[in-house]
């Protein structure tokens, strides 16, 4: 490959520091500003009204973010509500499969999916399946703690935020245009 070709990257940003999806919300933002089109799928997020979507609808339609998840979860012996969460999920990564192949998008950003496989909301062979049929020239990012070694050896780029120091840590609550 000549060193000015772009080849579409796979990118990972986990770890159990704060920061992963802020990290590629300015991915995005930079990509949008070198004309490309952006795509952000939110796999856990659910109903929240975060600052980072009034912002970004500025961007639209060039960089569009859609919430597709029904809200932080665990696994929960609620089985009725780990189904709505496992639907969700699972719509999403449909959603994702048939984005990536539209051509519409240069980059695809699929928030907080590695939490959806640790959770059991996600098989991780659909997720690798995904990453597999992602064509050459899309840039796909997932993001969220715990991504499996699988996901990141097949990766071009691996971040990891460390924790260091936390306001919950200190009974401080999270605060409105910092955490959300």
């Amino acid at each position: 490959m000549e060193m000015n070709e772009t080849k579409g990257l796979l990118m990972v940003h986990t770890g159990n520091g704060k920061g992963k999806t802020t990290a590629a919300i300015g991915l995005a933002v930079r990509a949008w500003g070198q004309g490309l089109h952006v795509l952000i799928l939110q796999f856990i997020k659910g109903k929240w009204k975060y600052g980072e979507l009034k912002a970004l609808a500025k961007f639209s339609p060039q960089l569009e973010i859609r919430q597709m998840g029904q809200g932080f979860t665990q696994k929960t012996a609620d089985a009725a509500a780990f189904g709505l969460h496992q639907a969700a999920a699972r719509e999403a990564l449909q959603r994702a499969k048939a984005e990536l192949q539209s051509g519409l998008w240069d980059l695809v950003i699929l928030d907080e999916i590695n939490y959806a496989v640790k959770f059991g909301l996600l098989n991780l062979a659909d997720v690798i399946e995904i990453i597999e049929a992602k064509p050459q020239g899309v840039h796909l990012l997932l993001t969220g703690r715990d991504a499996r070694p699988e996901i990141i050896a097949r990766a071009d780029l691996v971040t990891e935020m460390c924790a260091v120091k936390h306001p919950y840590e200190q009974g401080i609550k999270a605060q409105q245009g910092i955490e959300f």
